[in-house]
């Protein structure tokens, strides 16, 4: 039976998989992985972590269908869980300064950290933050 997740795959747009790198790898700091032989150029994979067999697949989309600006209001969304409120913390101003510094693999969106943040509010809702990488794609940070 089912036992927890393998990886999720979100889209970017053609030619932006060195963007992919740049956020997914340098900015959230999760792991690239090889990719099989046929399928290079097309995708990048990330391992959440050394040991938790958990993956990120970045997969090319297609930009008629699925960047217009309807699509990127979406609001579908992979959680990534953090170990921490400090280190969810650290995560937020990371990626809110790569928002505000702006340039290749720059996010499109990031809450400010300290302000009340973008989804909804209550207390049945544990800490988080709220991003849209540089291709839009909406990204939850939760403890």
């Amino acid at each position: 039976m089912i036992t927890g997740l393998h990886h999720v795959n979100i889209l970017v747009p053609p030619s932006t998989l060195h963007l992919a790198t740049l956020f997914y790898g340098t900015t959230l700091g999760l792991i690239p992985r090889p990719v099989p032989a046929l399928q290079q150029g097309t995708l990048a994979w990330f391992d959440f972590s050394q040991e938790s067999g958990q993956q990120l697949h970045v997969a090319l989309g297609r930009p008629d269908i699925d960047f217009t600006p309807e699509a990127r209001k979406a609001d579908r969304h992979p959680c990534f869980r953090v170990e921490n409120a400090e280190k969810l913390k650290e995560l937020q101003e990371r990626i809110w300064e790569h928002y505000k510094r702006g340039g290749e693999g720059a996010p499109m969106e990031c809450d400010e950290p300290g302000t009340v943040g973008s989804g909804h509010q209550g207390v049945e809702y544990p800490k988080r933050f709220f991003a849209r990488d540089y291709a839009g794609n909406r990204l939850e940070f939760s403890l």
